[in-house]
């Protein structure tokens, strides 16, 4: 038997191999080694039945459900279960590619069923929020109202929302938890305050949706159950364990659904109705989200949460007695954030800590320190995801902690690359402004990234991200956020 041949002259096997040397590049998606972006379950067999299940979708196009009528059935069962988890029986939904669409169409949906127009407007978003929403509000022209939290507990007070609601704000955003710290926001006060505006809320639960009902009787209300909620969002692709991407969104009624959609007749084609920012869609998200739905059910979720929880408290509470470091705030669910702690002797910064981590073969998630809008300030902090892989690794992982806590401990934070140093003092001397970066080429920018010792045509060097989160706490943020746009793009470009 001859094996057929591309127009290249390689084999589908050859093109298969070129994939697999590729993936080895990759942080391990599997095994516990990397505590953020991917979600390990640590059952194979999940993965095996989402993988079957999106391959029988393969060529399915979730355009339109009235033609491929699978798709139909399998996201009404989605949001059926949603409806429970979320003790929402009259809820209605969609499942979306990922939680920023669910956000953005969340805002989209409030906006519109307030009666504001496009670029009129504004919303109230905590300054832990996901940047999804400042995503929104940019692509959607909505004014954002950022709500400064308290830096010991990173969730807002209660005065503090009620005194930000303006008489334009038609959106309140809670998050269950936050993703930089693992909190979660007061749902009671942001419901109490809705209602009393006569604005709508929404709780992103993308982070914690799929774990927070599981978590424990002592988890604090905050779904649809709290007064107030008019829409909700968790990630699919999270705790829900199943590929990227897939979210659910909620709405409390049929007119707040209905709000998402963009449907239009008026052209030579197809009636156009979208529920979603896609047009034509893969089928893989719903299908392989309803499989491992269907699979594990409520208590195969409740088993998975319990061995999260269980290795979250263990290694949070450890990381907590190493001296010099800190769980910062009250976290609740499977994410928290390591601070600096000088109270107990010499401070462990959590970027050289987590640098350290690295090295013994664990990735943490550095986060810039952050100055809010009323001054105060959140430290630098590591972030820190568990699954239930986790725990097949806890004793490796605190070794790693304690021994890197060790090894930096009384050791400075790491300054910027010296060329971002002498930007960033140009900066404070008026020499530069955003404005004259703002004016700089793409090739000039690039050139001043190669010029700090960050190459994006090097993929074969690690970067050094203490350095980097050092140059994205001294500079402007309008200028880290140009240099990294420039970094991505000539990192993915020929």
């Amino acid at each position: 038997m001859t094996v057929a041949k591309t127009s290249s002259g390689r084999t589908p096997g050859d093109i298969l191999r070129a994939l697999d040397t590729l993936r080895e590049q990759d942080a391990p998606t599997h095994g516990g080694r990397v505590l953020s972006y991917v979600y390990d379950s640590g059952r194979a067999e999940l993965d095996e039945l989402a993988a079957a299940a999106i391959a029988r979708v393969q060529p399915v196009n979730g355009l339109d459900p009235t033609v491929f009528r699978s798709v139909a059935a399998l996201e009404s069962d989605l949001i059926t279960f949603g409806r429970s988890v979320f003790y929402a029986p009259d809820a209605v939904g969609t499942v979306t590619s990922g939680g920023t669409e669910s956000c953005l169409l969340a805002v989209r949906a409030a906006r519109d069923h307030a009666g504001y127009a496009p670029g009129s407007g504004s919303m109230v978003v905590p300054t832990t929020a996901h940047a999804a929403f400042l995503k929104a509000a940019e692509l959607l022209g909505v004014r954002l109202i950022r709500l400064s939290v308290d830096p010991h507990t990173t969730t807002p007070t209660a005065e503090s929302v009620a005194a930000a609601v303006c008489d334009d704000t038609f959106l309140l955003v809670a998050s269950a938890p936050n993703y930089p710290t693992g909190c979660i926001d007061p749902i009671e006060v942001f419901g109490r305050v809705a209602l009393d505006a006569g604005i709508a809320l929404h709780v992103d639960a993308c982070l914690g949706g799929f774990a927070l009902p599981w978590w424990g009787a002592d988890t604090e209300p905050f779904d649809f159950r709290v007064p107030g909620v008019t829409s909700l969002s968790a990630d699919l692709h999270k705790y829900g364990y199943t590929p990227k991407g897939a979210s659910l969104l909620l709405h409390a009624d049929a007119d707040r659904h209905r709000a998402q959609y963009f449907a239009t007749t008026d052209w030579p084609g197809y009636p156009v109705v979208n529920p979603t920012l896609l047009g034509s869609r893969s089928a893989a998200g719903v299908a392989s989200s309803w499989a491992i739905t269907e699979y594990l059910g409520t208590e195969g979720f409740a088993s998975l949460v319990h061995t999260t929880r269980a290795v979250t408290e263990r290694i949070g509470a450890a990381i907590a007695a190493i001296d010099g470091l800190r769980v910062l705030g009250a976290p609740t669910g499977p994410v928290f954030a390591v601070a600096a702690d000088p109270g107990g002797g010499d401070a462990v910064d959590p970027h050289r800590w987590a640098a350290a981590v690295a090295r013994r073969g664990f990735a943490l998630q550095m986060q810039p320190a952050f100055v809010q809008p009323d001054g105060t300030a959140l430290p630098p902090t590591t972030h820190l995801t568990m699954t239930p892989v986790t725990a097949t690794v806890a004793d490796e992982l605190l070794g790693a902690c304690r021994a890197a806590a060790d090894e930096v401990r009384g050791v400075p934070a790491a300054p910027p690359p010296t060329a971002l140093a002498e930007l960033a003092a140009a900066f404070d001397s008026g020499a530069v402004t955003v404005a004259d970066v703002a004016a700089l080429s793409s090739d000039e920018v690039g050139a001043a990234l190669v010029a700090a010792g960050i190459d994006p045509a090097d993929h074969t060097g690690e970067l050094d991200m203490s350095t980097i989160m050092a140059a994205v706490a001294t500079l402007p943020r309008a200028v880290t956020a140009r240099m990294l746009t420039e970094f991505l793009a000539r990192f993915t470009n020929p």
